[in-house]
């Protein structure tokens, strides 16, 4: 038998389904009287200015430069990434696809370089080159 022994003695478990019911109802409660989240995330979008000329995709060749303090630029006109994104993406998908060069400065931070090599990568680009590499070259 289930329970107390068969002479008589009261049951000493104590029965949790009550206690689990009533919990159960009470983060049923919880759930629905909690307030939804609504999450924003403020975006500073770009304001399209007549005045300020944007460099353009050559449809021959295209210069990706980024100078000691870690700026990219974009035939010679700064851009954030962005932006640079952008303008590779139009790059990827003219026929035939211009080259693309690429020409850090020698002071600049590697994880600058890295980050803009890893957007050129994304975008597909499959003409890239290298240049100035013979800054790089140490002459004893």
């Amino acid at each position: 038998m289930s329970g107390g022994s068969e002479d008589g003695e009261p049951m000493m478990e104590m029965n949790m389904t009550p206690l689990i019911d009533v919990l159960l109802v009470l983060l049923i409660m919880f759930i629905i009287t909690i307030p939804i989240q609504t999450h924003a995330v403020k975006v500073d979008l770009p304001v399209n200015d007549p005045s300020q000329k944007q460099p353009i995709v050559d449809p021959e060749k295209n210069k990706v430069s980024i100078d000691q303090g870690g700026v990219i630029f974009w035939n010679g006109a700064p851009v954030d990434e962005v932006t640079l994104r952008q303008y590779l993406d139009t790059t990827a998908a003219m026929n035939p696809e211009p080259e693309l060069h690429f020409q850090p400065d020698p002071q600049a931070r590697y994880e600058v370089v890295d980050r803009t090599l890893s957007v050129i990568k994304r975008s597909n680009i499959s003409k890239l080159g290298f240049i100035g590499n013979e800054q790089y070259r140490n002459d004893f």
